[in-house]
């Protein structure tokens, strides 16, 4: 039984890192020259652009993220 609570205790420190690295870490996709995250997408040629991210696409990730959450949790 303390073997059950250790790794269910060991499982959610594990979530809540991974959910913490995940909303910190500032750069998601990296393609060449082209990045893109959470608030931002940006791309560097000749001139570094950067363009916010519309709402539609960080709400997708944010409503993402919170499922793997509430699954991970239940798990």
């Amino acid at each position: 039984m303390l073997l059950l609570l250790l790794g269910i205790i060991v499982l959610h420190v594990t979530v809540l890192v991974l959910l913490f690295v995940s909303t910190i870490v500032s750069q998601w996709l990296v393609n060449g020259g082209h990045t893109a995250d959470l608030w931002q997408n940006c791309t560097s040629g000749t001139i570094f652009h950067c363009l916010t991210s519309s709402t539609n696409e960080w709400l997708q990730s944010v409503q993402a993220m919170m499922i793997l959450s509430i699954i991970f949790s239940v798990l």
